[in-house]
Parts: structure tokens; sequence; C-alpha cells
């Protein structure tokens, strides 16, 4: 779709994150479809910044396959390649596997999970993807926050996002309720201190891929 019209200003503190994250999250839930070319002149213009802090964001959104550039050619976001949300998913599905196995989690960290898996199933009943994809953040951030790992999190920062394009097709589907049972499953295995919730955990982002209409 075009550069949107409007467009609410960026704090100048933070400046290059806040860019990054608004190029980024734009690419993700498709305000910037597959293939629509990227022409920094307009993004800064869109975001109130110069030039300067919007190429960088397409640099770094370069390096984890969201933009493709090539010299002399336009920057363009990059197609949803299969090989691509392959690999981002093997290392994704690691990553939460360690973050469930090293998270020391409170009775309050299993309720807000169980909280934010109602949300997610309310959100798939209803069909909202936007609802869904921001509870299920919420419900597999919390062991991460709680593992402490910083590693872990730095690594989700840079890959997560080139599953979610694929995942807005999951969670867009009918047999969406199946991760609602595997979060249910993934909160009584840590309830109880079961070694294979870490397991669970990986298998919800191992599966992605399959669980389509």
């Amino acid at each position: 779709m075009p550069v949107p019209s409007s467009s609410v200003p960026i704090r100048r503190s933070l400046l290059r994150d806040d860019v990054h994250a608004r190029l980024r999250d734009a690419i993700v839930d498709c305000t910037f479809a597959p293939g629509e070319p990227l022409r920094d002149q307009d993004l800064a213009a869109w975001l109130g910044v110069s030039r300067t802090p919007v190429r960088e964001a397409l640099l770094r959104l370069g390096d984890v396959g969201l933009v493709q550039a090539e010299p002399g050619r336009s920057t363009i976001v990059a197609p949803i390649e299969e090989a691509a949300v392959r690999d981002a998913q093997s290392v994704v599905a690691a990553m939460h596997r360690l973050a469930v196995a090293e998270a020391v989690l409170t009775a309050d960290d299993l309720a807000r999970m169980r909280a934010a898996n109602r949300r997610f199933a309310k959100a798939v009943r209803a069909g909202d993807v936007t609802a869904a994809l921001a509870a299920d953040d919420e419900f597999h951030d919390i062991p991460v926050q709680a593992s402490g790992n910083a590693a872990v999190r730095m690594v989700l920062e840079q890959f997560t996002p080139v599953l979610r394009r694929a995942e807005r097709l999951r969670f867009a589907s009918a047999r969406a309720k199946e991760s609602v049972a595997l979060h249910d499953r993934l909160v009584e295995a840590c309830a109880t201190g079961d070694p294979a919730a870490a397991e669970i955990s990986h298998e919800i982002w191992r599966d992605l891929a399959s669980r389509k209409d």
C-alpha cells in the first residue's frame, strides 16, 4: 500500500531504534506488502525524520531478511520465503526452549500467562489477528523475561519479526485453536515443574509452518 499520509511524530530520544521499530512493524503487519518498494525519502517524510535513520533502519532490516536491496536498484520489502522462515523458526524455537528451561516462574507469572492465553483464544475466535499476535507476544515474553537471559532476548528480537508475517497466516486460519491448546499444556507443565515444558515451548514454535488450513 502507499506510504500513509499521516503519522504520530517519533520521539527524538532513541530515534534510531524508534524508526527501526516503526518500519519493522509496518512490514510485519503488511502495511508494506512483500515486494513493495521502500523509498527512504518517502519513509522519512512519513515518520517526520531525516533520511539518515531511515537508511540505517533499512540496513538493519536487510540484515534479518525483511527487506532486500541491490546497488543501483530500489529497496523492497522481502517476499515471504520458505527457507528464510524455516531458518528463523529453528532459531526462535531453540531460544524459547532455552528460556523456558531457565525460567523461574512465579504464581503471578503463571496467572499472567493464563490470562494472556485467554485473550489469545478470544482474539482467535473473533478473527482478530492483530490482537491474537499481541496476546501471543505477551504470553511467550513472560518466560523469556523470567529467564533473565539477555542473549535470548536479543536473538528473539532479531529473528521473531521474520516469523510474524507467517504467523499472521496461522492465526487467521481455522486451526489456530491448536496454539491455544499448546499454550495450556505449556502453562500446566510449568506449574508442575515438568521438564517437558521446554520441549512443549519448542513444539509451539517448531510446528508453526504446519499449522495451516
